[in-house]
């Protein structure tokens, strides 16, 4: 399965880390987070994979570069960041008519991925996709979900003041060729893939969840957690 790695972000709140490196290069454990992605995702029978890049692309075009996994990245660059759905809205034709994964690569999410394509795969009838999800301890600085019996999201609130719970979104995603295809007709204007495009989709998501560790290394706190010792 094809996937879209979005890479280009300046992670800003991990400052003065990112002054230097971009946030898709951070190292977990030693290791760039961007090859994490690639390591696992290939273990997993994804590929090829499609990489956006704009803070510091250089750098990630060197490391792809050097890595054993270049002959099946494309790197597309943008000079102008476009945010998640507009990027992908640019890249439609990379799926070649088939379900693909849209992965925020700046999450840290040594999550079992085959199971993840096992559970798409099965879906429940008339869902257009599958997110995976995760239990958080902040859900008010999170996507949240609530599912019905079958596991189909039935209502979805981006960062709510007033949570209802406390499953996340964990932004990791398989878009069906139905869902992708209907795509193509999104208003120019769409750029935010959260905001803009999964509130139309609520009662077509499936949800998975994942009980391994899914965490947005975008603050300094979160970024240690990460980089905690397997336990």
């Amino acid at each position: 399965m094809k996937a879209l790695l979005l890479a280009a972000g300046f992670g800003t709140r991990l400052r003065p880390l990112t002054d230097d490196i971009p946030k898709c290069l951070v190292p977990i454990n030693g290791r760039p987070l961007l090859g994490i992605w690639l390591a696992q995702l290939t273990a997993a029978g994804c590929g090829p994979f499609l990489v956006n890049t704009h803070y510091r692309a250089e750098q990630v075009g060197a490391f792809i570069g050097r890595s054993p996994y270049r002959p099946q990245v494309t790197v597309v660059h943008e000079p102008t960041l476009l945010g998640t759905a507009a990027t992908l809205l640019r890249n439609l034709d990379f799926f070649g008519g088939e379900d693909g994964l849209l992965i925020h690569a700046d999450n840290y999410c040594p999550a079992d991925f085959a199971q993840f394509m096992a559970a798409h795969h099965g879906r429940p009838a008339g869902c257009l996709m599958t997110m995976m999800t995760f239990r958080t301890d902040d859900p008010s600085a999170c996507g949240i979900v609530a599912l019905d019996a079958s596991g189909v999201v039935v209502d979805f609130a981006e960062k709510p003041a007033s949570p209802k719970g406390n499953l996340a979104n964990g932004a990791v995603y398989i878009l069906s060729a139905k869902l992708l295809d209907d795509l193509r007709g999104s208003a120019p204007d769409v750029s935010d893939f959260s905001k803009q495009v999964l509130p139309r989709l609520v009662g077509k998501i499936h949800a998975y969840e994942t009980f391994a560790p899914l965490i947005d290394i975008g603050t300094p706190q979160a970024y240690a957690r990460a980089n905690e010792p397997a336990r």
